[in-house]
């Protein structure tokens, strides 16, 4: 996986957590440095882990998936995108919990990163150094939820909204390279 696949990869598993950020940040009105780099951290651990959990399960289960491997992860990375575009278009529904209590905070972070458990899985079926790839990922979403904190107030949900929904077609597409570099590899 290029740097530049890794990078899209983890700004795109970031984007749920600064959306959810984004309406934190909004919802508490003038967050502290503090809170936004507590609500970073959690983010970003949980969504750094969750990958690697995913990648283990997908890695146990690979030799016997090989011939397809490549189906499997554009069906997960496109799922994924296209499960991240309809949640943009739900008008309020599942809107995230905007308690300040470190139990909601890990909750939140714990939903918003079950995405990346499954993308996770399709990587084991890549040749991808995961380390570096979870710590991307989590880098990416410590970085992201930090600043939603922060202009959350500035900004509002609504562009949350448009950065999941790019987040989505970035998976889409990104599931697509992959698929088309190994069929026309064949």
């Amino acid at each position: 996986m290029s740097p530049f696949s890794i990078a899209v990869l983890a700004v795109s598993m970031s984007v749920d957590a600064f959306a959810v950020s984004v309406g934190r940040g909004a919802a508490i009105g003038r967050p502290r440095l503090r809170e936004a780099l507590r609500t970073g951290i959690v983010f970003g651990t949980v969504e750094a882990l969750t990958p690697v959990i995913g990648w283990a399960a997908g890695f146990a289960a690979s030799r016997y998936v090989q011939a397809v491997d490549h189906w499997i992860a554009f069906a997960l990375l496109a799922g994924v995108g296209l499960h991240m575009l309809h949640a943009t278009f739900r008008a309020g529904e599942d809107a995230a919990p905007t308690g300040r209590s470190l139990a909601i905070l890990v909750a939140t972070a714990i939903g918003t990163s079950l995405d990346a458990m499954a993308v996770g899985v399709s990587l084991a079926f890549l040749d991808v150094d995961i380390i570096v790839v979870a710590v991307a990922i989590g880098l990416a979403t410590f970085v992201m939820s930090s600043g939603g904190m922060l202009v959350g107030r500035l900004i509002g949900e609504r562009f949350g909204k448009i950065a999941e929904a790019a987040a989505g077609v970035a998976l889409c597409v990104l599931g697509g390279l992959i698929l088309f570099e190994h069929l026309s590899a064949a």
